[in-house]
C-alpha cells in the first residue's frame, strides 16, 4: 500500500466519491447486489485502469494496490445495506436530494481523480507533455462515470449533463499551470476544488453547452 500523503487522500476521497455515485445508480437501476458492487467498483477505478493502460503502466494500479477495490466494495456495501434497510430513501420524494447527493458526489470525485490523473503522467515521466497531462487527467476524472452510464444503459453524463468534461479541463490547466509556482500538493487541491466549484456553480445556475437542436 501506498505511503500516505495528500495524494493518497485524495484518492481515497475521490474512490468513495465515485463508488457512492455508481452504487446509487445501479440501485436506481434495480440491480442486484453483484450488479450494485460492479457498477460502483467500475466507476470507482475505471478511469484510473484508462489511464494505466495509456501510459503502459501494468498491471494498472489498481490491481497493484487492492486498497482502492476494496474501500470501493465497502462504500458500495454500506450504501446498498442502507437503502436495503430504509428503501424509502429511493422513493419519488427523494428524487430531487438524489439528484443532488449524485452531483456533489460526481463533482468530488471529478475534481479529484482530474488531479490524479495528471499526478500520475508525471510520475511516468511525462511531464513535459502539457496537452497530455490535461487530457489524462480529463480521462481518469470521466472515465469511470462515462464506463458507468454505458453499463446502466443511460447516455453518459458527460455528454449530456451541465458543464461536466469543461469543468475537468479547468481544473487540469489550473493545476497544471500553478505546478512550479506553488507546492505540488497545494497545486492538486487548489484543482480538485476548482473542478468542484465550477461543477456545483453550473449545476447551480443551469450552466450548459449549447446544442444543435
Amino acid at each position: 500500500m501506498p505511503n500516505f500523503s495528500v495524494t493518497l487522500l485524495i484518492e481515497i476521497i475521490g474512490t468513495i466519491a465515485f463508488a457512492s455515485s455508481g452504487a446509487m445508480l445501479a440501485i436506481r437501476k434495480h440491480l442486484d447486489i453483484f450488479g450494485v458492487l460492479v457498477l460502483g467498483a467500475t466507476t470507482a477505478v475505471g478511469g484510473g485502469i484508462i489511464r494505466d493502460v495509456i501510459l503502459r503502466i501494468t498491471p494498472p494500479t489498481t490491481f497493484r494496490y487492492p486498497i482502492y477495490m476494496m474501500l470501493a466494495a465497502a462504500t458500495v456495501l454500506i450504501i446498498f445495506f442502507m437503502v436495503k434497510l430504509r428503501p424509502s430513501i429511493m422513493e419519488s420524494q427523494f428524487i430531487l436530494i438524489y439528484e443532488q447527493v449524485m452531483n456533489i458526489l460526481d463533482a468530488i470525485g471529478l475534481g479529484a481523480f482530474t488531479v490524479l490523473g495528471i499526478n500520475s503522467a508525471i510520475r511516468a515521466g511525462y511531464g513535459n507533455f502539457r496537452f497530455l497531462l490535461v487530457f489524462l487527467g480529463v480521462m481518469t476524472g470521466i472515465g469511470g462515470g462515462i464506463l458507468r452510464d454505458i453499463m446502466a444503459g443511460e447516455t453518459p453524463f458527460v455528454l449530456r449533463k451541465h458543464i461536466y468534461a469543461c469543468a475537468s479541463i479547468f481544473g487540469a490547466i489550473l493545476c497544471i499551470t500553478l505546478w512550479g509556482s506553488v507546492p505540488w500538493d497545494w497545486a492538486m487541491i487548489i484543482g480538485a476544488v476548482a473542478v468542484i466549484i465550477v461543477r456545483m456553480m453550473a449545476t447551480h445556475y443551469r450552466w450548459n453547452l449549447p446544442k444543435a437542436t
